[in-house]
């Protein structure tokens, strides 16, 4: 069971925005780094971005500067996502994770505790 819920995702048109939210019932979020990732069909899973537990660290994918911005609220137990400009590249499964140690590599290998994910599809 995993002890990450993602939310937000969906189907949006080129150009269009979305915002994802990343939470937990089982544990105090903001004790803990948290990373965006995704993976497209047929592709690996890649690092989208991440925040340290008070968000004075932030690290993004050269592919969503401008794009995405990662945040959190502490006090409500959620990290979120936006994202604007979306492309159809940005089509796939994004999902969370959280770790207690900050590192920004983006890679998966570095965050222990993860969601099952919500699907964001960029189509007209």
């Amino acid at each position: 069971q995993s002890q990450l819920v993602e939310s937000g995702g969906g189907l949006v048109q080129p150009g269009g925005s979305l915002r994802l939210s990343c939470e937990t019932s089982e544990f105090a979020l903001g004790g803990y780094a948290v990373g965006w990732f995704r993976q497209a069909p047929g592709k690996e899973r890649e690092g989208v971005a991440s925040i340290s537990s008070f968000g004075q660290i932030i690290d993004y994918a050269d592919f969503v500067k401008g794009r995405f911005t990662i945040s959190r609220d502490n006090a409500k137990n959620t990290v979120f996502l936006q994202m604007h400009a979306l492309q159809p590249e940005d089509t796939g499964l994004y999902s969370c994770a959280a770790d207690l140690w900050y590192s920004s590599t983006l890679a998966a290998n570095d965050f222990s505790i993860w969601g099952q994910g919500t699907q964001v599809t960029v189509s007209s």
